[in-house]
């Protein structure tokens, strides 16, 4: 568990260890951590553009101390798994392109444009209703958590989470629509967010919609 001023020491430090100006997108409790909506993170996490900025990254994690961690003990024989390393009582996940299940997508990269310099370490924290997205796609207590604070401590525009939602499916992530809603509804039930009644109606919908086109691409075959 790394607190707000230890991951900035930590980010400064890597900063100072890369040899040119690096630009990287941070998602989950360290996007959150960046954005004020949180105190304290048990990883850091960050998604790349190039396996070429990823190893360069690695490389000045492992010029500090950052030692090899055995990806399946978190994550098991999951796809799209990240690589991973050890530095300074922190885990660094490191993902490309594709967070598990999710789809960090070029609208996701659009969205994320708040910056924070660490010396050559850029780093773009997702936006909220994004990481509001991708901690629906997980079954883990915590990011139940951090919905709930998102939803309370942001404005949130479910016009973007709707959409994004469906482009998730686009582009391959079959149950984002279904996650999310199910995700929404015992959120809502529980009284924990408040959120306008049209949402559920949309996703319901549009979930609707996405096994009617299934059940047609079935039947073509």
């Amino acid at each position: 568990m790394i607190n707000i001023q230890q991951q900035e020491e930590m980010f400064i430090a890597i900063g100072n260890a890369i040899p040119k100006k690096l630009s990287i997108y941070a998602i989950d409790g360290t996007a959150m951590m960046l954005r004020g909506l949180k105190d304290s993170t048990l990883d850091v996490d960050f998604v790349f553009d190039k396996r070429s900025d990823r190893e360069e990254f690695m490389n000045a994690l492992r010029k500090l101390g950052a030692k090899e961690s055995d990806v399946t003990l978190v994550y098991g024989l999951k796809d799209n798994t990240p690589m991973m390393l050890e530095f300074s009582d922190c885990r660094f996940d490191l993902f490309m392109g594709k967070i598990i299940t999710s789809f960090f997508s070029d609208r996701m990269k659009e969205r994320a444009k708040e910056t924070h310099e660490f010396g050559n370490l850029i780093i773009k924290p997702a936006d909220p209703n994004d990481i509001l997205i991708m901690k629906s796609a997980t079954s883990r207590e915590k990011d139940i958590d951090d919905i709930v604070s998102i939803a309370n401590k942001t404005r949130i525009n479910w016009n973007i989470v709707i959409e994004e939602s469906a482009e998730q499916v686009r582009l391959g992530h079959e149950t984002a629509i279904l996650g999310l809603g199910e995700k929404l509804e015992k959120l809502l039930n529980r009284k924990l967010i408040t959120i306008p009644k049209h949402v559920l109606d949309d996703l319901w919908n549009m979930l609707n919609k996405q096994v009617k086109n299934k059940g047609k691409g079935k039947k073509k075959r």
